[in-house]
């Protein structure tokens, strides 16, 4: 009869890596664009204006750069998801 030893260390580690991981900066970001929202908005008329997306989104990359010494490409990612997050609360909030 075989015994099988059972590492927990190794589940547990296994579990945490099968989460999903929040990238960096992106709650952040996504305050930083909601407060630039206000000034100049995402959607306008029902349709998202892409050239406030892009501008919101390249101003939080910038923070995100500076707060968490990430790298551009990596800042810019997290920048887009949280801009294009905004920007789909705002149209729903438009429809309705």
């Amino acid at each position: 009869m075989s015994h099988r030893t059972v590492s927990w260390t190794r589940i547990d580690r296994a579990g945490r890596d099968a989460r999903a991981k929040i990238p960096a900066g992106l709650l952040g970001a996504r305050a930083l664009v909601q407060l630039g929202a206000r000034t100049r908005p995402l959607v306008v008329a029902g349709q998202y204006d892409r050239a406030a997306i892009m501008a919101a989104a390249c101003k939080a990359a910038t923070g995100i750069q500076e707060r968490c010494g990430v790298s551009r490409a990596e800042a810019m990612s997290s920048a887009l998801k949280a801009t294009w997050q905004v920007a789909k609360v705002s149209r729903r909030q438009f429809a309705s």
